[in-house]
């Protein structure tokens, strides 16, 4: 997924890819493209693996062969979407040449995102037909593959003026509920971050179970999330829950400040006993 903010983008992606149910492995599905203070592109891929591995070939070989249009010489994001797009589909189709005795789907989705100098930061998807479309301001997240499970919190939190690290917590627990709902979704998830004139990637890492920081930010977000359920007001059937015991004793202090005869009994207790 791929989220827009004032401050700036948010790139992120799982890394698993399945041929069938026994045929589950690894593979990155970011790509960078940087050239520190000229241009930062990054490029995430979904659907085929042939046809995303194909494109992804195709755009680093324009870039070694100096050909007259690549992701270095495009002048804004909107042409580099475009370009990409005339990739994907010569991809899918030459991926479909070699794979037409079997049913197989060789489409493939894309988000692209970056900053050229001079320009302002921007977000688009490539759909398999080769056309785009951008992030904007009501919409200001793009999600490619398995997207149902974690939009609901990018609905609720992400606005155009939210942070970018509160952003980027926002799409590792996103894809978080899409792991826990989803086998077609894996760890390790890939993280980056690409502030407003920058130029170059604020960071960029990768996150496993094991890896402190994503561990600490899933079970703080379950443990909240189910306080958070406990927390909503009762339905009209349900009985007031007892108060605690320590929050009764305050109560019973003062109603023995108010009824003389129980101080004067608390205290006749009190006093030492003749031997």
């Amino acid at each position: 997924m791929g989220i827009a903010v004032d401050q700036g983008l948010v790139f992120a992606s799982d890394t698993r890819t399945s041929a069938a149910f026994d045929d589950v492995r690894v593979h990155g599905k970011m790509h960078v493209f940087e050239y520190p203070g000229e241009r930062v592109l990054v490029l995430m891929t979904a659907g085929n693996l042939a046809t995303t591995q194909a494109t992804v070939a195709r755009l680093r070989r324009d870039i070694e062969d100096a050909a007259p249009v690549n992701l270095r010489t495009v002048a804004r994001i909107a042409d580099a979407a475009e370009y990409v797009g005339q990739a994907l589909v010569a991809a899918q189709a030459h991926v479909a040449a070699q794979a037409e005795q079997n049913r197989v789907s060789v489409e493939a989705t894309l988000i692209l995102g970056g900053q050229v100098a001079g320009e302002a930061p921007a977000l688009y998807l490539v759909y398999p037909l080769g056309n785009c479309i951008a992030a904007s301001p009501e919409t200001p997240y793009l999600q490619i593959g398995e997207s149902k499970y974690g939009k609901p919190i990018l609905d609720r939190i992400v606005r155009p003026a939210t942070r970018l690290e509160d952003a980027a917590r926002c799409a590792l627990v996103s894809i978080d509920s899409t792991i826990r709902s989803n086998v077609s979704v894996g760890l390790p998830i890939d993280l980056a971050l690409l502030r407003v004139d920058a130029l170059r990637l604020m960071t960029q890492m990768r996150l496993d179970g094991d890896t402190p920081l994503y561990a600490e930010i899933r079970d703080s977000w379950s443990r909240k999330l189910e306080s958070a359920v406990r927390s909503l007001p009762p339905f009209p059937w349900e009985a007031a829950p007892a108060p605690p015991q320590e929050a009764l004793a305050p109560l019973q202090q003062a109603a023995a400040i108010d009824d003389p005869p129980a101080m004067a009994a608390q205290a006749q207790q009190a006093l030492p006993r003749s031997p």
